[in-house]
């Protein structure tokens, strides 16, 4: 561990800033290229903060090792040393042949090998390890993108307490094609070792809840997943460019001395630009077509409009890249032989990688941008674009299915997989006026200047920091030991006491079928011992109906409160009820709610004396929340005028009375007793109203981790059972 005490911000990716390079004369050290290094630059450099990744090439002797350990940790980086065989496994392997294609929609190239699963098991087990060796409790780690979605949680596991950022930097995929990931309840366990998990767009995040609610069985709300006691957060913030930089660059004179040079080879024709990396996701082979087509439908633009194709070369020796780049090649060979002229060539097409200067002197001679991916998590390509234009003339033609479609609604929006409407936007690119061209792009500039990538990096901090304070705020409700020995302290010194104990979700976990949830041996038990002791009294505060309490508490010196304050019983005497009750409205509502089971397989309706209630445990998971959202929408229309009010609880609507509340029945216990210790112990909101209801020296406790108006939170029945067993221990 660290011996610095202060705070710092460590930052984890599957590469560093800066790789180490091969050469004749040893290594070299030179900067990684992309959007993720410029952005956090400022924060790893900044005090004692540091970068942790992989350092871009296989080292093969300690004394390597050595000598790159001290050059990164001089410039606050810290190597993760991988070997060859975790290159392939890994990251060629599970995060690229299995991840990659699954969050990408292109399912039919995803290979499921235990050996590449495991292997990325054992990586991230060594990027976790990195950081546990750096990482002090009160630093904040920043993990970065597909190939660490372990980390979080191994991570969380060592050190419960660290704060910890997860932003994803490719698309997250539907719940339809995550589920077919033989791993993926342990992927997402894994990403909900993180306090906050940014994506790019509201669908990104939408589908990660999606899946986590579907396939890990955990309910989220607004965003927000209450998980092992913990709050845990998600949502969307789009990723920016460092808007100057390129703005900057685009002026300089080096930049405009090769526009020149690339202008003067090219000729006098208007310019399309287009830039990828080989990958299948980024839909090339489609866009060449578009513009074959295109080329082909209006003749008249034949010599005056060519395409500038720059493909940065990546895993081309592997199979589908390879089969990837073969068909590129045909397609622009094709084109260039079928339309080409001795002084115009339809399609400039360049495999190689351009130094900064030379891709900006590209963004500022192209007409238009043409950035078309079948999917994209962000595509900075066309931001960059944007940044460029220093006339603030020039059109972007941007697919719908890359993440900056989503704040670039001025560029000319088009569906990579129809052709029609991508040769359509061709031609309204190159006919648009200046004037119009000029109004779009100075919208784009304005809002890539605001939401640029220091905001992006600023936004994410402050919503981590957030829902760590929340975490903080419900952590000290939390019941630990000294809590409860100042409980049991209070237990033991009262003249009286008087427990208020709700049943399902409190004393007894849920069940499927809600008549199989009866009281066991156990719970008998403890309910025995706390009755023994001198001036106990205990009052079952309860939705259920009076009947089932009666037949499980009869025999016990217990109080009964039914169907959340309708029915009323002292122990051993008859059920009393609220005055001025009616149930008129039951036959109306529960046509309605019939109608909701005749479309829901698995929900069905439970009929109380004043209440009725719409059980859906047992939906497909999805349906039924589904179903809930209309029926609730139904059912507050319904209620309006009826004085009726709508409960949701733990896979449960009810609906009762107005005047029915746990509340004003618990107020009434209050004052039948003289107790000097009172508790209170519910998991439902309709507990709610029985913690507002205690005396200000009552202790209340929320069961699960949601906000409450509860002084203290337990984990689950279990622990509440503990609770109580200890109080007369």
């Amino acid at each position: 561990m660290s011996s610095n005490p202060d705070p710092k911000t460590i930052i984890v990716s599957n590469r560093l800033p800066v790789k180490v390079v091969r050469n004749d004369e040893g290594m070299d050290f030179q900067p990684t290229e992309g959007g993720l290094a410029t952005g956090l630059g400022s924060i790893y450099k900044s005090g004692n903060n540091l970068w942790i990744g992989w350092p871009g090439a296989t080292l093969y002797s300690k004394e390597e090792e050595e000598s790159t350990l001290e050059i990164m940790q001089s410039q606050s980086m810290y190597p993760v040393f991988l070997t060859d065989q975790d290159l392939e496994l890994y990251y060629e392997g599970f995060s690229n042949e299995t991840l990659w294609p699954n969050f990408h929609y292109f399912n039919q190239y995803s290979v499921f090998d235990d050996r590449t699963w495991e292997s990325y098991k054992e990586v991230n087990q060594k990027f976790a390890d990195a950081v546990l060796t750096q990482a002090n409790e009160k630093d904040t780690i920043w993990i970065h993108d597909y190939q660490l979605l372990l980390v979080p949680a191994l991570l969380r596991k060592q050190k419960p307490d660290l704060k910890i950022g997860f932003f994803l930097h490719i698309p997250f995929p539907s719940y339809e094609s995550f589920r077919l990931l033989p791993f993926r309840r342990e992927l997402l366990l894994g990403m909900l070792g993180a306090d906050f998990l940014g994506f790019h767009t509201y669908d990104d995040t939408r589908h990660f809840l999606s899946s986590v609610n579907r396939l890990a069985g955990i309910g989220t709300d607004h965003g927000i997943i209450n998980y092992n006691n913990r709050q845990i957060m998600a949502d969307a913030l789009p990723m920016g460019i460092d808007y100057d930089k390129y703005n900057d660059v685009a002026s300089q004179p080096e930049t405009i001395e090769k526009e020149v040079e690339y202008r003067t080879a090219i000729g006098s024709p208007r310019m399309m630009l287009s830039i990828d990396r080989l990958d299948y996701s980024k839909g090339i082979p489609q866009r060449v077509k578009a513009f074959e087509k295109f080329l082909e439908q209006h003749p008249e633009y034949q010599e005056n409009v060519s395409l500038v194709m720059i493909v940065v070369p990546s895993r081309y020796q592997v199979g589908k890249y390879k089969e990837l780049k073969e068909e590129i090649d045909l397609l622009v060979g094709r084109i260039n032989g079928r339309f080409g002229r001795l002084s115009w060539t339809p399609v400039h097409y360049f495999f190689r990688s351009y130094p900064l200067n030379a891709l900006s002197a590209f963004y500022r001679m192209a007409h238009v941008g043409f950035v078309s991916p079948l999917r994209d998590g962000m595509n900075l390509v066309a931001k960059e674009f944007i940044a460029s234009r220093l006339e603030k003339k020039g059109v972007l033609i941007l697919s719908e299915m890359a993440g900056a479609s989503k704040e670039l609604s001025e560029a000319l929006l088009v569906n990579p997989n129809n052709q029609a409407q991508m040769v359509s936007a061709i031609k309204e690119a190159l006919e648009m006026s200046e004037e119009e061209q000029i109004s779009r792009m100075t919208v784009m500039q304005e809002t890539l200047k605001r939401y640029n990538i220091y905001h992006w990096v600023d936004l994410f901090m402050s919503r981590l920091d957030h829902v760590k304070n929340q975490q903080l705020a419900q952590k000290t409700k939390n019941i630990d030991i000294k809590t409860i020995k100042e409980i049991k302290k209070d237990f033991n010194k009262a003249s009286e006491r008087l427990l208020f104990l709700d049943y399902d979700g409190t004393l007894t976990g849920f069940h499927p079928d809600p008549q199989a949830a009866v009281p066991n041996e156990e719970l008998y038990e403890i309910l025995n011992d706390l009755l023994a002791e001198e001036n106990t009294y205990i009052v079952i505060i309860s939705g259920r109906d009076k009947n089932t309490l009666q037949k499980w508490f009869d025999n016990k010196r217990i109080d009964l409160i039914a169907e959340h304050g309708v029915w009323l019983r002292k122990s051993g005497g008859s059920w009393e009820t609220i005055t001025h009750l009616t149930d008129t409205w039951k036959a109306d509502i529960k046509e309605v709610l019939e109608s909701y089971v005749n479309r829901t397989p698995g929900s069905f309706i439970e009929e109380k004396d004043y209440s009725l209630v719409w059980h859906y445990r047992k939906v497909e998971t999805g349906l039924g929340e589904l179903r809930t959202r209309e029926l609730m929408s139904h059912l507050k229309y319904l209620a309006s005028n009826q004085n009726l009010q709508v409960l949701e609880g733990d896979m449960v609507m009810e609906i009762k009375s107005t005047e029915v509340n746990k509340g004003r029945a618990a107020a009434n216990w209050i004052k039948r007793y003289n107790a000097d210790f009172v508790m209170a112990v519910g998991d439902d909101w309709t507990d709610e109203d029985t913690f507002k209801a205690m005396p200000a020296n009552a202790h209340t406790i929320k069961v699960g981790g949601n906000q409450s108006a509860a002084k203290y939170s337990i984990l689950g029945p279990e622990k509440v059972r503990n609770l109580l067993r200890q109080l007369v221990e």
